[in-house]
């Protein structure tokens, strides 16, 4: 097979296009045939750059923390899936062969892509419990974006903050994947009224086109302002921020109402913000930091997806081969989507 190998930290030129002998799916585990994966800014870009050291990635390594494509091959024991299956993986598993329900399992876990194969490639083998089916007309590229962003922007909102149909929510970072993700959940649904806060007014009109009810560009409005503004005085019910921006969320914390709820999966921008402790505790405000998803909310990511209730935001389909400049183009900061593989395009 061909595969994308990362043998040492560096610039996007250490990512090497290799042929590799072709995985063998082990007891418990499902081979998938790769139509799509997606190019992520931290998981993939800084960690080839040698910045993630912390999640101690194991080299020579296949990127890549997620992936979508076929079942073509089953181990010993797997029953659950058939051969031409459409499936979507990502995430967390198990390092070692497992019963195919992964039960009763109690050895080392790592994430594709860091510390095992990952979807940068034509093939790659997973534990059958992690994979997840795919409905009918979902297509491959935007399932595997919808499997990279969608779950963790449905928790914070859904079972984190529990948002519900009439509240409103202010989303910052309107331009970037679990913004724009977070804008569809919010107002298709939910039922939220959205507010949409960027940097920059193509950042902000696109999150209106996804569907905000209104928009804020924060280097030029007063976002806590126009957020009270806008909501009659009483404040947002929910403040989802995945940035930490030292600027710009203190304000934005202030817009929060009565019995706020600040959420996040993430400190980009930061991590250190000051915030008003006096609003914080007179408001009765929670903060809840919270990565990660609910594997049962797959399937409600992926029916919302094949719905048309979240419209995944795909930049550009490159093929495998030019990894590197996939790389290139996510550091120059000239994108807002995802960038997607595609190991079957020439």
């Amino acid at each position: 097979m061909k595969a994308i190998v990362i043998h040492e930290f560096g610039p996007p030129d250490v990512l090497k296009y290799e042929d590799l002998p072709d995985p063998q799916p082990q007891a418990g585990e499902i081979r998938i045939r790769i139509h799509a994966a997606t190019v992520n800014r931290v998981l993939d870009v800084s960690l080839r750059a040698g910045k993630e050291a912390r999640r101690n990635p194991v080299l020579p390594l296949i990127p890549g923390v997620d992936c979508a494509g076929i079942v073509d091959a089953l181990g010993k024991g797997v029953t659950r899936w058939k051969v031409g299956a459409k499936v979507a993986a990502a995430g967390t598993m198990p390092l070692q062969p497992v019963p195919e329900d992964c039960e009763n399992y109690d050895g080392p876990e790592g994430m594709m892509g860091i510390k095992r194969p990952g979807g940068f490639a034509e093939l790659v083998t997973v534990p059958a419990c992690v994979a997840v089916p795919l409905p009918d007309g979902l297509n491959f590229h935007d399932a595997a974006v919808v499997m990279r962003h969608c779950p963790t922007a449905w928790n914070l909102l859904i079972n984190t903050a529990r948002l519900k149909a009439g509240e409103s929510v202010l989303l910052m970072g309107a331009g970037g994947n679990l913004g724009m993700t977070g804008i569809q959940i919010a107002k298709n649904v939910i039922g939220a009224k959205v507010i949409c806060a960027a940097g920059a007014d193509d950042r902000v009109e696109h999150g209106l086109s996804l569907g905000a009810d209104h928009g804020i560009n924060y280097n030029k409005q007063d976002i806590r302002a126009e957020v009270l503004k806008l909501t009659g005085g009483k404040g947002v019910d929910v403040l989802y921020d995945n940035i930490a921006n030292s600027k710009v969320l203190p304000q934005a914390f202030m817009a929060l109402g009565f019995q706020g709820r600040l959420v996040t999966a993430g400190a980009h921008g930061g991590p250190n913000v000051t915030i008003n402790f006096a609003h914080l505790y007179h408001n009765q405000i929670t903060i809840i930091g919270r990565p990660g998803h609910d594997p049962a909310d797959l399937p409600k990511c992926f029916a919302a997806a094949a719905e048309g209730k979240i419209r995944p935001q795909i930049e550009k389909v490159m093929p495998l081969s030019r990894a590197a400049e996939a790389h290139r183009l996510m550091e120059s900061g000239e994108v807002t989507g995802k960038i997607v593989l595609d190991p079957t395009m020439g």
